[in-house]
């Protein structure tokens, strides 16, 4: 097993004090302009399946040296206190993926489950994803959901990935989820910023998660092992 990686088990602390991991190829320091992908899961606590596949890409990432992949963070589980409890939002019931701070992002929410926090970006869990990803500049970013199973790719440059991920899964690849996502991670990092996003889609209540690691395995040590896009996502500073 490799061990030239990176690990903090307290990174950031969510409100509730409780303490999220994050890991990575390299300490962070020396991961800046190096452009890293990074791939997060428990973005909603009553997804376990999107830990279970963070938590597998991990594991494989740990195995490989530094390199024979492109640079990397991954935070296995972003919303502790929602994981702990099983419920879609965080310790103080917001909905971190409507807590982004993006252009578009609104105060208001359809159902409780949606709700959005009290401003954008209030939440201590999305300000650390935040501060990664204005510190990192990710080439890619990476989030594991479950619900009907689909690889949503936000922006053309998430194409050759999500199609990747598509063949190795079987399921659709698609540009959108189908409703309207205000303050969503696709919202943030495409739309405002210009950083391609996938959002995975496992299929949801799954009462074995063994079968997910073999599912996405092609798709995710392609994304991982391509040296070429990191390359290509760089020239002539395009973004």
């Amino acid at each position: 097993m490799a061990t030239d990686f990176f690990t903090t088990p307290s990174w950031k602390k969510t409100s509730l004090g409780t303490s999220i991991a994050l890991f990575a190829s390299a300490p962070l320091e020396q991961l800046e302009n190096q452009r890293p992908v990074l791939l997060m899961g428990g973005i909603h606590g009553d997804e376990p399946e999107g830990v279970r596949l963070a938590e597998e890409t991990l594991a494989w990432l740990k195995t490989r040296p530094r390199s024979s992949v492109v640079p990397w963070i991954v935070i296995p589980c972003l919303n502790m206190d929602g994981y702990a409890k099983r419920t879609r939002v965080n310790g103080r019931g917001v909905d971190l993926n409507r807590n982004y701070p993006s252009v578009d992002w609104s105060p208001k929410a359809e159902k409780e489950r949606y709700f959005p926090g009290t401003a954008p970006a209030s939440e201590p869990e999305i300000q650390g994803v935040v501060e990664l990803i204005k510190r990192f500049d990710p080439r890619l970013l990476i989030h594991c959901h479950s619900w009907k199973p689909m690889i949503v790719g936000t922006g053309e440059r998430s194409k050759p990935d999500s199609l990747r991920l598509g063949k190795s899964s079987g399921y659709e690849v698609v540009d959108e989820i189908g409703y309207p996502t205000p303050g969503s991670l696709s919202r943030y990092g495409w739309h405002d910023l210009k950083i391609p996003v996938i959002c995975i889609e496992e299929q949801d209540q799954l009462t074995d998660l063994s079968g997910i690691w073999p599912r996405f395995q092609t798709g995710m040590k392609e994304i991982f092992e391509d040296f070429g896009s990191r390359r290509d996502s760089s020239v002539g500073g395009l973004r």
